[in-house]
Order: structure tokens, then sequence, then C-alpha cells
């Protein structure tokens, strides 16, 4: 079973060390690992270089692209893996054993398509403040609500062949939206342990949820139900109750600052 790891990057100097050395101190043999630049100039392409010479596991490409998913899926077309998955260049993997645990998972299950398990948060420093464990699944409550940590989030090649890609045109909820699709083919695996951390800073795009971001969730949730009116508009209701909370969450965060 070979894992191909994807590393999307743009100017990410100050993380991606971590994220790399996470990933290339894995005890699983089979490994590749993948970093797809979108044309750094922080010296992140250096970082990169020096790596990719010293071990011969990772392939890497710096060119423009046309968006988050489009350079993750620039990664999967890269990919020689069994199984696929995505850190991002501020993440990272918190033991050695991580990809292991993940195979023995997927050897005993050889139906599976996919594969969650929890996480935990870090802060800028890398120090862990919160464990998220692997949530409960059913495809009805990921189509409520968006259950899934992408971190913690493998993929088999076939899956990404049976449901598709990540979808270009979303900006937000691309990953939502193939969750979605992963889901209607069937259930995944859960992990109950921590098998990635996210860390939270200032310069993250999922530290505050935009009300664009809700917007498109829920596009995508109406998509999933096609045509199902009656359900539409229960998720709907659900979608402005949500939405108006966080609308409030991000007003008393930012009178915080102030």
């Amino acid at each position: 079973m070979k894992f191909s790891i994807i590393t999307i990057t743009r100017n990410s100097r100050r993380y991606l060390d971590e994220a790399m050395e996470s990933v290339l101190s894995q005890d699983w043999p089979d490994l590749e690992y993948i970093l797809v630049d979108g044309g750094s100039t922080d010296g992140t392409l250096d970082l990169i270089r020096s790596r990719a010479e010293q071990d011969p596991r990772i392939r890497w490409v710096s060119e423009p692209d046309e968006g988050i998913s489009h350079a993750m899926n620039k990664g999967i077309r890269m990919a020689c893996g069994d199984i696929i998955a995505h850190l991002h260049s501020d993440d990272r993997y918190p033991a050695p054993h991580v990809l292991s645990r993940v195979a023995a998972a997927f050897e005993g299950h050889p139906e599976a398509l996919w594969l969650t398990g929890g996480q935990y948060g870090i802060d800028e420093r890398g120090a862990a403040f919160q464990e998220i464990r692997v949530r409960p699944y059913s495809y009805r409550k990921l189509v409520r609500c968006n259950c899934i940590l992408h971190p913690a989030t493998f993929v088999r090649s076939e899956g990404f062949r049976r449901a598709g890609l990540f979808d270009t045109a979303l900006k937000y909820a691309m990953d939502y939206d193939l969750w979605l699709r992963l889901g209607a083919l069937g259930d995944p695996l859960l992990v109950d342990a921590p098998l990635a951390c996210f860390r939270l800073h200032d310069g993250s795009l999922s530290t505050v949820e935009t009300a664009q971001a809700f917007d498109e969730a829920f596009a995508v949730r109406k998509r999933a139900l096609g045509n199902r009116p009656v359900s539409v508009f229960f998720h709907y209701l659900y979608y402005l109750l949500k939405r108006v909370r966080n609308t409030r969450s991000v007003h008393r965060a930012r009178r915080g600052k102030g």
C-alpha cells in the first residue's frame, strides 16, 4: 500500500519545514510526498529544493494555479499512491506512526474508499490546546453539517476515480462537497485517534468562517439533497440559524480585539 501525501504551498516558509518533517519521518516505508507550489517568493522554494535533494520521496512543481481546489487536484493527478491525503503547509502529523495506523485500518477493510479520524488543534508555536475526537458518522448527519476533518482524512485513489476531484468552482466548501460525493458511495472508516494537527493562527483561512463560506456550504448541501424540497427547506432553516450564530460570534471576537 503506497501513500501519496500532498501539500499545496504559496509563500508558506514559516511552517512548511515542520509539515514536511512530520511527513518524511513517518515509519510507513512506501510513501511519496508531493508539493504543489503556486509561485512562492519567500524562500519556500529554497526549502523544497533543499529537502528534495536529500530525499527522493519528494516530488514537486512550482507554477501559477487557479486556486486551492485546482492546486489540490494537480497534486492528485500527480499521485501514484493507493491512498491519498492532503496536509496543508501549516499543519502536521502528530506522530510517526500515523500512516501505519491508517494502513492497518484500510487493510482490514478493503472495501472502504475513505477514512477519517480526530485531530489536535495547535497554536502558532505548535503547542496543542485542543483535541477533537473523530465524530460519529452517518450520511444524514454529514448532509446536515461538515463533520469531517480534512487534514485527518485519507482517500483511496479509487475513491477519487469514482467520486471525482475537488470542484474548482468552489472557494470554501470544496472539501465538504467531496465528502458528500464520497459519502454517497459508502461510509468512511472511523479511527478514534488524532491523525493530524490543525494549526490556528491569524493567517489561517479557516480561523473565522465567513458569511460567504456558510452560503457556499448551503449551496453544496442543497445540491446533494437534489429534488427534495421539504428537506431543502428544513436544512435552510438550520443554515440560517448557524449563520446568525456565526455572525454574532465574529462580532464578539472583533469587539474583543478592539
